[in-house]
């Protein structure tokens, strides 16, 4: 907050000592007008006027101006209990008599309600943020300040940073977390080729390898949702994150050891990655109102896609400067950056938050979604909703594509449209980056809808048949394209209409039981990973005895019966209280 003060060229009195109690209401009214070349400037008091006090009720923030001359203190304090901004400022102001004649007020930009530079008077502020009634003036001895003038201002300032909505902390936090949990799990495509090499693995090898990560993944689904649910989101999210760091980390070294060893260290690192999706879904229905949903959690998944972008186009770098075990070590290392920031700013729900302000905090609890703690999973209520196992299939169908591609196309631009091992990095960057931005326009997309009264059950299905539809098509054409670029361009714009699925089924989650919310996602991503596990495994044995036209074709048929199934079965509307 910024606060300045410029004294009047007129006196305030002529060397007598002003007594309020004593004084007049004409005398007092006088007396606050010839204080009225005053200006206090604060980011809050939108309606300051040029005269910065109001003569007659003497409207402004709360001062203390002290008016030094021959040797005579007088002391003047005017507060205002109909003040307009949310702080009170004390300002104290030591001038010689003499100086009254020439002092002029400093001139304020009223767009950015910043003062302009001067060193003409010299002045003191402090301020706390308090609201006080109106009282008369109160006598005081003071020191007299001799010499020239100077501006000087002192206050306890809030950085931008601090003033920034908690909620969107929270978010970024999370989309941070994604960012890292993409770029921990895509590292391996790329460095599987070099070391499939110095370790002499087949196909299948390296599907069991890539699948291997599924096996842990898909062991925490649900016990991470119901721990999110129930212990609160901080801590599970916080777990995963250093959790699967450190198995990032120790990965080269399993390697070496032994095939075994690695397929565990990579069913280790699935095991952190596997609550990061319910804690994240957990997090957001506390903090996040229904009408920033579909955008919010976009953003948050954006972050698993550009993680994709950053550890596709670095791994290649890093492999060919410092060897394929460099990829491991510097991508698991962030972790604990990540941790640090998490543990000091990440609370589970507004209510854990000390620091939340009064008003963003009646904000979120008005329009989110979930208030309270669950003690008990009603699985039998839970399981016997049609619109729950619309999620579940549509999520496995969903994933089967999507986890192929995150897999396995590296090794499609290498062993297919001959790319090196640099290049098949960069161009796979393409469809996640399209990924990262469609992710936000089909949030935005959804919110807009919403909030022109279009009912979220249609909008969920518009958004998800996009994300089915769009993939299964662009698939289709991969068969057809002559060229590199091309088969580039059809990657790409599936994977980018791939992404309105995040305001689709990824929202439905919260839109059907925002109190389960964690364990629906457990529920459904549980069958996601299935999809991987199965997908990416039967990837590789497809290839051995097929081509790419038909492991696409695969892909395109889930896509079809993930569309008919959602747009049958699913509903936006709350069927779990």
């Amino acid at each position: 907050m910024a606060i300045g003060a410029v004294i009047s060229h007129r006196n305030f009195t002529s060397g007598k000592t002003y007594q309020p109690e004593q004084a007049t209401a004409h005398q007092r009214s006088e007396n606050i007008y010839n204080l009225k070349k005053i200006y206090f400037v604060s980011g809050y008091w939108n309606t300051m006027s040029s005269n910065g006090l109001d003569p007659v009720t003497g409207n402004m923030l709360r001062c203390r101006a002290m008016l030094v001359s021959n040797g005579e203190n007088r002391k003047f304090q005017i507060t205002n209990h109909k003040q307009r901004s949310r702080g009170t400022c004390r300002c104290f102001v030591s001038l010689p008599s003499e100086s009254c004649n020439w002092i002029k007020p400093v001139p304020f930009n009223r767009q950015t309600l910043q003062p302009r530079h001067t060193s003409i008077n010299r002045i003191r502020a402090d301020y706390k943020s308090e609201e006080y009634d109106v009282t008369g003036a109160d006598l005081g001895s003071l020191v007299s300040s001799e010499g020239g003038a100077e501006a000087v201002l002192v206050g306890e300032t809030k950085p931008w940073w601090e003033e920034f909505p908690k909620r969107f902390v929270i978010v970024l936090l999370c989309f941070s977390a994604f960012l890292l949990c993409n770029m921990d799990r895509v590292n391996m495509s790329i460095a599987i080729l070099p070391m499939s090499k110095e370790f002499n693995w087949n196909s299948a090898t390296v599907g069991l390898i890539q699948s291997s990560f599924f096996w842990g993944y898909l062991l925490t689904q649900i016990v991470g949702g119901i721990w999110a649910d129930k212990i609160g989101g901080k801590k599970v999210l916080g777990f995963g994150v250093i959790w699967w760091s450190i198995a990032t980390v120790l990965t080269p070294i399993a390697a070496k050891i032994g095939l075994p060893f690695l397929l565990l260290m990579r069913a280790f690192m699935g095991i952190g990655e596997g609550v990061a999706m319910p804690a994240m879904n957990n997090m957001l229905s506390k903090w996040i109102p229904v009408s920033e949903r579909s955008r919010s959690l976009a953003l948050v998944y954006s972050g698993m896609y550009l993680g994709s972008v950053i550890g596709l186009a670095f791994s290649p770098i890093l492999i060919q400067k410092f060897a394929w075990p460099s990829v491991f070590y510097s991508f698991g290392s962030l972790g604990s950056l990540w941790f640090a920031f998490w543990i000091s700013k990440a609370h589970s729900s507004p209510n854990e938050d000390p620091e939340l302000s009064s008003e963003e905090k009646k904000y979120i609890l008005g329009g989110s979604i979930s208030k309270e703690p669950v003690t008990e999973i009603p699985w039998k209520l839970i399981l016997s909703k049609a619109p729950v196992w619309a999620l579940i299939v549509s999520h496995f169908c969903h994933n089967w594509g999507t986890f192929i591609l995150l897999t396995w196309m590296p090794t499609y631009y290498n062993q297919v449209l001959k790319f090196n091992l640099t290049e098949s990095g960069l161009l796979c960057v393409l469809p996640w980056l399209t990924m990262a931005v469609f992710a936000n326009i089909g949030g935005w997309i959804a919110d807009t809808l919403v909030s022109k009264g279009l009912s979220i059950t249609t909008v969920r299905k518009i958004m998800q048949s996009i994300g089915f539809l769009g993939p299964a098509f662009f698939l289709t054409q991969l068969s057809r394209v002559k060229t590199p670029a091309m088969a580039v361009l059809c990657m790409a714009c599936s994977q980018g209409s791939d992404a309105f699925s995040q305001s689709g089924l990824y929202s439905n989650h919260q839109d059907i039981g925002p109190r389960y919310a964690g364990v629906l996602l457990g529920l459904s991503n549980t069958a996601g990973v299935l999809a991987g596990v199965f997908g990416t495994a039967a990837t590789g044995y497809i290839l051995q005895n097929g081509s790419w036209d038909d492991v696409f074709k695969v892909s395109v048929i889930l896509y079809i019966v993930g569309t008919l199934v959602w747009n049958f079965f699913s509903t936006g509307e709350k069927i779990l209280d």
